[in-house]
């Protein structure tokens, strides 16, 4: 594959926010630790606090992978736990809910950044080790958010009713589901490989989360990634304190509320308000929040209730029965892990800025926030279309209407903007208004109005222009029409709705290569790649 580069401002899919903080805008600096460079890199390294267990990390991870995922076939991962024992080793992580099939494409491209920077990172500093990390979010309970994917124009559903934290779902019921994945996958080149991960994947395991760590080993255990389920007791009784803390004095309510009011002052958009309570209480088919009323601590939807010190009694005998929010799993990540850097997307490195003030309440060290990689991945006809329409790569991520009109001024025998022609009208016009003005100052207004609708006129009489054109050239704007539809389905980045499935029927394994070659995480760049 060939890579071109292009800075994520001129794509437009990026907010503001999250290009002030690439670009280094001094009034973000307070919400977050290091710059994400290799500068920042080796700064967060003289300074990192590791508060993590490793013991304990090392032993439930081998034990998780033990469970379902043998080692053996994954040399890298084996030796990467091993040496997670060690003081000079460090995780980079990123996280993700456990979409069937993997989701859409940025599922894959999060990962990939992951590895690619622990690739950066041992060169830049051989004397340490780096491991990346891909955080289940085993816990979450929204499963109308995964139970879909989108492949090669076809919706697959897993038609189910479930509740509760998702990673404890038994798969068994995906069966229809399989079987639309794989016929959509058909039988050419690398199909037969990956349906069989697949179906190994969805019927072998009893828990989504079981099943997406063999589906996610399968295709990146060679890389050395390491998966970690974090819906665990021991892992929970390291935290135990802080949800303890937490619950009763509603710390981080009151400092990511007053974060969220300086950053609102800056006119940035929150992405995630905190609650008095930032936990749910978490049972096998239930996952619901925990509020305080009339003295008490109540789950809702439910009749269960603690007193506060039966609420304590509760967490330091099942601390795996608190789960944590979207404000407080990054909090709890950075406890259980030797983390020095949390990749994600954009909206996900604009609310990890809202809890860098809730990280100090702590005493937790802030990891380096890394925006994860975006790619727009071009097959070979789509890319002959392109050359032989003369489109650059930052033309393609302009609207429709914008590329065909574009296209159409530039490829025309005819000129098609009036600019020429209404320079001279306006010079007139200007004669007007002095003449109006002269003879009475009162009729200036009246002048300025005549010429505001002389150049609407003008306008539209413009865009007829190119809409009359646009049918002289019908055969090609049916192929611009075709291109951003392949590219952009739904209008929106091809990242985020197609899945994985059919680059990898068409490149195998080599896709993942592809990916990690030319990604950049330090970058900055948005990645098309084209065969």
């Amino acid at each position: 594959m060939e890579a071109l580069y292009i800075d994520y401002k001129e794509t437009g899919g990026f907010s503001p926010t999250v290009i002030d903080y690439l670009e280094d805008n001094p009034t973000l600096r307070p919400f977050y630790s290091q710059r994400p460079d290799l500068n920042g890199f080796a700064e967060i390294l003289k300074t990192k606090k590791v508060i993590a267990d490793r013991k304990i990390l090392v032993e439930i991870l081998q034990k998780q992978y033990g469970d379902g995922v043998p080692l053996g076939n994954s040399h890298l991962v084996s030796q990467n736990l091993n040496l997670l024992n060690s003081d000079n080793t460090y995780t980079v992580t990123t996280g993700h809910q456990l979409n069937i099939f993997a989701g859409p494409l940025y599922f894959i491209y999060k990962i990939v950044t992951a590895i690619k920077l622990t690739q950066q990172l041992k060169v830049a500093h051989p004397d340490k080790n780096f491991v990346p990390v891909y955080w289940m979010a085993s816990e979450d309970h929204d499963f109308a958010e995964i139970n879909y994917t989108n492949i090669g124009g076809k919706k697959v559903h897993w038609w189910y009713e479930a509740s509760g934290a998702t990673g404890r779902i038994n798969p068994e019921t995906m069966r229809q589901a399989i079987n639309q994945y794989k016929g959509v996958l058909g039988i050419d080149h690398h199909a037969a490989q990956l349906a069989e991960i697949i179906e190994t994947a969805y019927t072998r395991f009893e828990k989504l989360a079981d099943a997406t760590r063999y589906l996610v080993n399968a295709l990146f255990g060679q890389y050395g990634l390491v998966v970690i389920d974090a819906d665990d007791h021991q892992f929970k009784k390291q935290f135990s304190q802080i949800i303890v803390n937490d619950i009763i004095g509603q710390h981080s309510f009151n400092n990511i509320t007053a974060t969220n009011k300086k950053l609102e002052d800056l006119g940035i958009h929150i992405q995630v308000n905190p609650r008095e309570i930032n936990f749910f209480y978490l049972l096998d088919g239930l996952r619901e929040r925990i509020v305080f009323e009339n003295d008490l601590y109540k789950v809702l939807n439910t009749e269960i209730s603690f007193t506060e010190v039966a609420l304590k009694e509760e967490i330091a005998q099942f601390p795996e029965r608190f789960s944590p929010n979207v404000v407080m799993r990054p909090l709890y990540q950075e406890c259980i892990l030797p983390n020095i850097a949390y990749i994600g997307g954009g909206a996900e490195v604009v609310y990890w800025l809202e809890l860098k003030s809730n990280f100090e309440y702590y005493k937790v060290d802030f990891p380096i926030l890394i925006l994860r990689n975006s790619a727009l991945v071009i097959n070979k006809t789509t890319a002959a279309k392109i050359n032989r329409m003369e489109l650059k790569p930052a033309e393609l991520f302009l609207e429709s209407d914008t590329i065909k009109n574009n296209w159409v001024k530039k490829h025309s025998k005819h000129a098609l903007n009036l600019t020429e022609e209404w320079r001279e009208m306006n010079a007139i016009f200007e004669k007007v208004k002095l003449r109006a003005f002269k003879i009475d100052p009162t009729l200036a207004p009246s002048t300025s109005a005549v010429q505001a609708r002389l150049k609407r006129a003008i306008d539209n009489l413009e865009k007829k222009l190119v809409k009359a054109e646009k049918k002289n050239f019908e055969t090609r704007i049916v192929q611009i029409e075709n291109i951003k539809t392949d590219l952009f389905p739904k209008d929106s980045l091809q990242e985020r709705s197609e899945n994985f499935g059919l680059f990898y029927v068409k490149w195998g394994q080599n896709f993942i290569d592809q990916l990690i070659e030319h990604f950049g995480p330090l970058d900055f760049k948005f990645t098309v790649l084209s065969e």
